[in-house]
């Protein structure tokens, strides 16, 4: 704050920065607001396993899309244990799909197997309008 008291008439010299730190912080303010809050990247839902072990599950309300590796040809698919052709894959996805409520569907792929397929099969349930796709890792596979 610049003051001058007495009876000199003159300019004072001194900066007011008052006004700049009123605008830089107005300007904090609006880019605190402006930062989106919500984390970006690929949802990812893991199965837990059963609260009793005892009890067994329904496996006709679990969906595993599994991708198969095979050396110097294009992978194999199967829904649950059933062999399914790559471009049958979203009409039989849709099909299973159309009438129910929960719609969670687990991906498994193997180990040497690039990830651009398991990324296509994503695709293809994201198209078939399922809500939840978990990818299926080797830690958890080993608990069924």
């Amino acid at each position: 704050m610049s003051m001058t008291t007495g009876g000199g008439g003159g300019y004072s010299s001194d900066i007011n920065v008052t006004p700049m730190i009123d605008i830089l912080l107005v300007l904090l303010i609006i880019f605190m607001v402006i930062v989106p809050v919500t984390p970006k990247g690929l949802d990812a839902l893991v199965p837990q396993p059963p609260k009793d072990p005892q009890k067994q599950q329904q496996t006709d309300r679990t969906i595993v899309v599994q991708v198969l590796y095979r050396p110097g040809a294009s992978p194999t698919y199967k829904i649950n244990e059933t062999d399914v052709d790559k471009r049958d894959l979203l009409a039989r996805l849709t099909e299973i799909y159309a009438n129910r409520a929960e719609r969670v569907m687990f991906v498994r792929g193997d180990d040497d197997l690039n990830f651009a397929y398991i990324a296509e099969v994503i695709d293809i349930g994201r198209a078939a309008n399922v809500d939840h796709i978990g990818l299926m890792t080797p830690k958890i596979q080993a608990g069924q």
